[in-house]
């Protein structure tokens, strides 16, 4: 056999998400997952479901959940686009607006699938270097550019930016369209969503993965002028209309009509956060300041990937990258109290 269709294939190197253990009585802090169960209204959603309706392709538009998110967030129904889990969205933001010949530009340190939705349609792209202490200098996103994108807070850094400084990059950057990836903003920072009714640049990204319990799910959203959404669903229409489930649309509007259970779990997973970095620092761990529910840690002296696989043996599972800059930070996602009193008690015993 020749295989010569292998030489019409792309050289990608994807995208590696964190482990997904299948054993029992792990303790689970690599993905940044949510440790709390969604909201109840799940359960009440999924009873008065009309499972007849999944004979029929689910509504294109979502408009169930659009209208929803809309509410929740006081913008207008056509300045809400909806996607399945944020990486849908972004992805597709990449797709529709980064079709110049300049170079998109975002951190060196930050979400790796922008490089490889870049590395995937063929975008250019330029990685800004983050200053010593991981913050962005609004200074390299003045130049020519094709786009640009900036995860507010960060990851793996935890860090975010200043609303004015967000306003001054997407202020001086008419003509490329700036997106904000706040898959962690409701654990600390400053939204974007004000801009978006001042500038038709700007598009503000969120997930109902973090914050909302919602990993398993799979529902990311974009906030933007008319002009930006319309663009966006030119594209998903062109690529493929039914997206997101019939269920799921019911689920998502349900989880946003529950305000109280959101603010609850919320704060809880602050609290904790918050608990635990004392106490890591307390071990001599130096802990970046964290707007988002996970922790980047570092300590003098010790070797973080032996402490990364120290951890694993104990049924303990955190997030290590082997990159330049970052190798000797491990990034701890927030659990229950239980669980992060664990963390606290084994690495103790580690270090």
């Amino acid at each position: 056999m020749s295989f010569e269709w292998k030489k019409n294939l792309k050289r990608l190197t994807p995208y590696v998400p964190g482990e997904q253990p299948g054993a029992e009585n792990i303790i689970k802090l690599n993905t940044n997952e949510n440790p709390y169960p969604p909201s109840l209204g799940v359960l009440s959603a999924i009873e008065h479901f009309d499972t007849d309706s999944y004979r029929k392709y689910p509504d294109p538009e979502a408009s169930v959940l659009t209208g929803a998110i809309a509410r929740t967030y006081s913008v207008d129904a056509d300045q809400v686009f909806v996607g399945v889990g944020s990486d849908d969205v972004l992805g597709m933001s990449f797709l529709t607006f980064f079709n110049g010949g300049d170079p998109v530009l975002f951190p060196d340190i930050t979400y790796s699938f922008y490089e490889v939705w870049g590395g995937l349609y063929g975008i250019p792209f330029e990685k800004k270097s983050l200053r010593d202490d991981f913050t962005i200098d609004r200074e390299d996103y003045t130049g020519t550019n094709g786009g640009i994108v900036i995860a507010n807070p960060n990851a793996p850094t935890s860090i975010s930016m200043q609303l004015y400084d967000i306003e001054y990059i997407v202020k001086n950057n008419p003509s490329s369209v700036v997106i904000i990836d706040e898959a962690y903003i409701d654990f600390g920072g400053e939204t974007a969503l004000p801009l978006v009714d001042r500038y038709d640049n700007v598009l503000v990204v969120r997930t109902f993965s973090k914050s909302r319990s919602m990993a398993g799910a799979r529902i990311g959203f974009a906030v933007g002028c008319k002009e930006l959404i319309g663009a966006l669903c030119t594209t998903k229409f062109s690529y493929n209309s039914y997206t997101i489930d019939s269920l799921t649309i019911q689920i998502g509007a349900a989880v946003l009509a529950d305000d109280v259970y959101f603010e609850v779990i919320r704060k809880k997973i602050i609290e904790t956060r918050d608990w635990t970095s004392e106490k890591l620092k307390g071990m001599g761990f130096d802990v970046l300041p964290s707007d988002t529910n996970f922790l980047f840690v570092t300590k003098p002296g010790i070797n973080a990937k032996a402490v990364f696989e120290a951890l694993k043996k104990r049924d303990i599972y955190v997030r290590y990258f082997d990159k330049p800059r970052v190798s000797d930070y491990l990034r701890i996602t927030i659990g229950t109290d239980e669980e992060m009193k664990k963390v606290i008690k084994v690495l103790e015993e580690i270090v």
